[in-house]
């Protein structure tokens, strides 16, 4: 009954404080740390000694499976040289450099001790890192590398960590390291592979998402166990099972099962993630306990502990410039064409955040080992040192730098071409179809798929201060939902029709609703965004035959007209400007789509927003945007 009573109070403590650092807008991680020291002083509250397994066991994998699910494999593998050079050459890099420290300023402290304290403090957090470059908007390539790296690196520093051990007990024999290496990486992706194939060949043939959701919750556990028990990596195999799994989902999943699995995986990374900070604060009480009985001086300990926190940050600072220039010289984003230059270094270097890894690997080291407390002391310092000062600046330092941020803007372009061009293939299908149809239903189908590809591109703006037809729908239909919702729940309480039924009645006003307000939110972030275009796609000959004209400021564009609506006399929703003759049409959202209209006409290929702040262009011919 204890330990139900401190874990509900653990939940209720980790959704209060992050629903309160959420309303201050302060970083999570850290208050929940902040939190986890401050209780940890409390008469009332029972040490809680954080146990390797749990971590290594009921932590790790289902958070690492998680964020693999999600991550792109495509990027993955754009980056994967950078990410390697970061999660295998820099962690041994970081092993030996503190290794060096430690064992210069910890006196009585062995290589193998010095050595294991270097493992376990050099894998940056899989967590910690991807939270705060988040929450902060740093470029997308950026955070992939700091994703990939952070999902392969704690398998090195745990090697790593293992080799050193064995050191320790005298067991090492120079074979070992690269056999242990060799055998940690290759049976991790061989498991991991497996698990995939397994894993896909079911959910080919069973649909049923209940059963789906719950395969997926096995998935991670199952893989890391696996791997384990054989001596391979259980986190390669997690890793590896989650990429696959999430790259093919699309083909072996039904729609329904990937919203379920989307929404339980998250719910269930950010309860686990919040949770995971507010353990490490709890450690600090009787961390410093043990340490005032080392026989060490505090000036020693003291000494020893910020001499390891620089050092993993000078470390990780000089092998980005150093490895990132003269190695690896890092390429323009596959998104934007641009390169990072050094900014973008400053910034992958200081984002090196420790997080549980860390402190949960730290307890593997034996208590026979000398110093031991200290040694633990030393990780904590790391994980709370790196996630205070870098985790604090980093915002700032990207704000100072001027990275940008991924712009809402060219995603809404890019959206918006996708649709089109994703739109463009099923109208081509529906073109060779055979059918009866008597009823007008692809008449449907086609004025469905116009509003969904119309949709998307009045999110990019309309005039300021005019309502867009999207608006509209969204603001009348979910006002038509509010009243649906109400009589449903109506005539539920009378009890006239089966439970089950009412569900379903409910759950798709649900599935309705969220998706108009997820438009409404995107095109509310669109509206602030007031960046300079980049170009999105330039492999278009005629978008690079005809260049933007500038961009036409609010006098100016009061001024333009669609002459076609003025002379039917109906209203258009905005103005496009074609870059062949200057003509001005009306947009495709308008009643009569003058702009489309002018291209079939005259054939001339590229238009131009006459919208005031927008400069993207569209190509007919190519049905792609820049």
């Amino acid at each position: 009954m204890d330990i139900a009573i401190f874990l509900t109070a653990l939940a209720v403590g980790v959704l209060a404080v992050t629903a309160l650092s959420s309303r201050l807008n302060l970083p999570a991680p850290l208050v929940l740390i902040t939190a986890g020291i401050v209780v940890s002083y409390l008469p009332a509250m029972p040490q809680v000694h954080l146990e390797p397994e749990v971590v290594l066991l009921g932590l790790l994998p289902p958070l690492l499976y998680s964020t693999a699910i999600q991550a792109s494999l495509v990027d993955f593998n754009a980056n994967r040289r950078t990410i390697l050079l970061l999660s295998v050459g820099l962690v041994v890099a970081t092993t030996f450099g503190i290794g060096v420290i430690v064992h210069a300023l910890l006196p009585g402290v062995g290589w193998p001790a010095s050595l294991a304290i270097g493992a376990v403090v050099a894998p940056p957090d899989a967590v910690a890192a991807t939270a705060v470059a988040r929450d902060i908007g740093l470029p997308r390539r950026i955070v992939t590398i700091l994703e990939g790296e952070s999902l392969l690196n704690d398998a090195t520093a745990l090697v790593s960590l293992r080799t050193a051990i064995l050191a320790l007990a005298g067991g090492l024999e120079a074979w070992h390291v690269g056999l242990d290496f060799v055998r940690a990486a290759g049976g991790g992706v061989i498991i991991g592979v497996a698990f995939y194939l397994v894993v896909g060949y079911l959910r080919k043939h069973v649909t049923d998402p209940v059963f789906d959701t719950g395969m997926s919750l096995v998935v991670p556990f199952a893989a890391y166990i696996s791997a384990e028990k054989v001596e391979a990596s259980g986190v390669i195999a997690v890793v590896v099972a989650g990429l696959l799994l999430g790259h093919r989902a699309p083909i072996l999943q039904t729609a329904q099962s990937r919203i379920a699995e989307r929404m339980n995986w998250r719910t269930i990374a950010y309860v686990l993630e919040n949770t995971v900070f507010l353990l490490i604060g709890l450690q600090f009480d009787w961390l410093l306990d043990d340490v005032r009985m080392s026989g060490l001086s505090a000036g020693r300990i003291i000494e020893v502990c910020l001499a390891t926190l620089i050092g993993v940050i000078v470390i990780r600072m000089v092998w980005v410039f150093v490895v990132g220039y003269l190695l690896v010289k890092p390429g323009p984003d596959p998104f934007t064409g641009q390169r990072s230059g050094w900014a973008g270094s400053v910034i992958l270097g200081w984002a090196g955040m420790r997080g549980v890894v860390t402190l949960a690997a730290a307890y593997l080291i034996p208590r026979t080992a000398p110093h031991r407390e200290v040694l633990l002391l030393i990780a904590f310092t790391v994980v709370a040192g790196t996630l205070f000062v870098q985790g604090l600046t980093l915002p700032w330092l990207a704000r100072v730098l001027r990275v940008p941020s991924p712009d809402p803007v060219d995603d809404a372009l890019a959206r918006a071409t996708l649709l089109q061009q994703a739109s463009k293939a099923g109208m081509e299908v529906l073109e060779r179809l055979e059918y009866d149809d008597p009823h007008g239903v692809v008449d449907t189908i086609r004025q469905r798929v116009e509003l969904r590809n119309f949709a998307a591109w009045e999110r990019l703006g309309t005039a300021p201060g005019v309502e867009s037809p999207s608006d509209l729908y969204s603001r009348v239909r979910c006002t038509m939902i509010d009243a649906e919702r109400a009589r449903v729940l109506e005539i539920r309480s009378e009890g006239t029709v089966p439970s089950d039924v009412v569900a379903d009645v409910l759950a798709a006003l649900d599935v309705e609703e969220s998706m108009l307000e997820v438009a409404q939110a995107e095109r509310a972030e669109i509206g602030e965004a007031n960046r300079e275009r980049r170009v999105l796609n330039d492999s278009c000959a005629d978008l690079a035959r005809y260049p933007a004209v500038p961009v036409l400021g609010d006098d100016a564009a009061k001024l333009l007209a669609c002459e076609g609506c003025l002379a039917e006399g109906t209203r258009w929703v905005a103005l496009r400007r074609c870059l062949e003759c200057g003509h001005i049409g009306c947009c495709d959202s308008s009643p009569r789509r003058h702009a489309t209209r002018h291209f079939h006409d005259t054939t001339h290929p590229v238009m131009q927003s006459a919208e005031p702040g927008e400069d993207w262009r569209w190509c007919y011919v190519h049905h792609q945007t820049a």
